[in-house]
């Protein structure tokens, strides 16, 4: 099938005719009118702006790295529709627990390329897009929209941003009566036009469009149904953007000072509509039936944890060197406490990839002869991700503690004459290492953990899946739902059975002699 992308949205700019986007031509598309707000003034080119200017440099060897021949067979494989092209592995449906692992294996591989400290790349959106094909009846009448955009996605892969989140605003109130969340104003014979504010549209000022849902939110008034993309430079689409960590990197110091935030800042924005149009070939679902259901029915839920469980495990991988240099350059890597330590941070580590490895090779069947990553899996990473996430962060702290701020406040100090001796006598590193080597990991550690960028990756790894709650409900609820849950209270009962008040009932075992009957003193 081949597509005509004349039909598709005039958002994503230009990549090379049917290919995926080369890195240059990422960047240059970028550069197309969008509507993006940081402090009190709109951002002119997103690519050349100093918020977002390396960031997105990130991003462009993400689609370089799909070019590349050294790693084609890792990433890319031939599409299934008979284009003769090639598309990340995640976003092709796997029918088998071998395709399953490669697609893993992928994600794994993409993670890389920013230490794991991106989580909203391109390939992460393959999570929803890529159930589009497989599971197209899902959306009844619009099902030839899943399809195309399949298709799209899989031949172009642009970069596609999600939001299905609603506001913290008046969560108390009945939510088919806000005037915040999305909603339809005017259906049109050509489309919707649709008004209403998203959270959190993570990296979004760095993408093409946005994939638009609902999560943990039931409507019974159609007008906020929608399930729909809108392309990053519709007219009406308004990014308002958080605090720029990389602005502040470049502000107040140097990439030998700030690392990770000065260019893996996927600055989370508020997202706004005002009267967007949106074409009916770019809504996916419209009616509370088939919207309510979307969530539950859509089969992204467990790609989206492999996913998360995969860049994660990536990331633990980095920390725990980052942990492992930290602890040599103090001179305590041989005190038993911090070994142990060391090694509960390298357990969860193993923990993210096993749970990662399950998921992926213990498929289960889907509709026609797909297959889904391990449900139990993915619900046992979401419950426990946040909390050993934040538990390796506390493990630093306290076993390098201050060597994370007996730093000096910048680059420059090594540049001047009268401090550099002392820098060199004082701030070394054990065993040889010189004072500039150490200062360049503390300072990375430090990025990675204590500092503003570090706090918001705590906060966004605690909340990646949904509220830390619902995941605890969510996996009841399946629990109850699959039997697991009357299986093993059923598991006690047969135990229990086994024995009453006058012993054994258990035919095979052997009850002890009785004791003799004491009559209590003083009856």
């Amino acid at each position: 099938m081949k597509i005509d992308f004349k039909d598709m949205p005039t958002g994503g700019g230009r990549a090379a005719d049917n290919a995926m986007y080369t890195g240059a031509e990422y960047l240059a598309s970028l550069n197309d009118g969008r509507e993006v707000w940081l402090n009190g003034e709109r951002v002119e080119n997103v690519a050349e702006h100093p918020a977002f200017r390396n960031s997105v440099r990130m991003i462009a060897r993400f689609y370089d790295s799909l070019h590349d021949p050294a790693k084609r067979d890792i990433l890319t494989t031939e599409i299934d529709n008979g284009s003769g092209l090639r598309c990340h592995r995640f976003f092709q449906a796997p029918r088998t627990p071998e395709e399953q692992i490669k697609a893993r294996d992928a994600i794994a591989e993409s993670a890389r390329i920013s230490y794991g400290w991106m989580g909203r790349t391109p390939d992460f959106k393959a999570a929803w897009i890529g159930t589009f094909g497989a599971n197209r009846d899902l959306y009844g009448e619009y099902k030839d929209n899943a399809v195309r955009w399949y298709d799209f996605a899989r031949e172009r892969l642009p970069y596609i941003n999600h939001a299905v989140v609603n506001p913290p605003v008046d969560r108390h109130l009945d939510p088919n009566e806000s005037n915040v969340f999305i909603r339809v104003d005017e259906e049109t014979a050509d489309g919707l036009i649709i008004s209403g504010a998203k959270v959190v549209a993570t990296g979004a000022a760095l993408t093409h469009f946005t994939f638009v849902a609902h999560y943990n939110v039931m409507y019974s008034d159609k007008k906020y149904s929608p399930v729909f993309m809108v392309a990053t430079n519709a007219p009406g689409v308004k990014l308002i953007c958080r605090k720029s960590y990389e602005l502040a990197a470049a502000t107040t110091g140097s990439p030998y000072d700030h690392p990770l935030s000065s260019r893996m800042d996927e600055n989370d924005s508020i997202l706004v509509l005002d009267r967007v149009f949106i074409p009916w070939k770019d809504v996916f679902m419209y009616g509370v039936e088939m919207s309510n259901k979307f969530i539950e029915h859509s089969g992204f839920f467990g790609r989206t944890l492999m996913h998360g469980c995969t860049r994660l495990a990536v990331k633990f991988e980095f920390i725990c060197g980052l942990f492992l240099k930290a602890t040599e350059m103090a001179g305590t890597k041989g005190f038993q406490g911090v070994q142990g330590a060391l090694g509960e941070a390298i357990a969860l580590r193993h923990m993210l990839w096993g749970l990662s490895d399950s998921m992926a090779w213990k498929a289960e069947p889907w509709v026609e002869d797909f297959v889904l990553p391990n449900l139990e899996s993915a619900l046992a990473y979401r419950a426990s991700a946040g909390d050993a996430y934040s538990r390796v962060i506390n493990l630093i702290r306290k076993n390098v503690a201050s060597s994370l701020i007996y730093l000096p406040s910048h680059a420059n100090d090594f540049l001047q004459p009268e401090l550099r001796p002392y820098l060199d006598r004082y701030v070394r590193g054990a065993d040889g290492v010189d004072a500039e080597e150490r200062v360049k990991l503390m300072k990375l550690l430090w990025d990675a953990i204590g500092s503003e960028f570090g706090s918001r990756h705590e906060l966004y790894e605690l909340n990646y899946s949904g509220s830390y709650e619902k995941s605890r409900l969510d996996t009841l609820a399946v629990a109850n739902g699959t039997g697991l849950v009357g299986d093993m209270k059923g598991f006690v009962e047969r135990c229990m059975a086994e024995y009453d008040l006058n012993g054994w009932v258990a035919p095979d075992l052997k009850a002890a002699s009785a004791p003799a009957a004491t009559v209590p003193a003083g009856a």
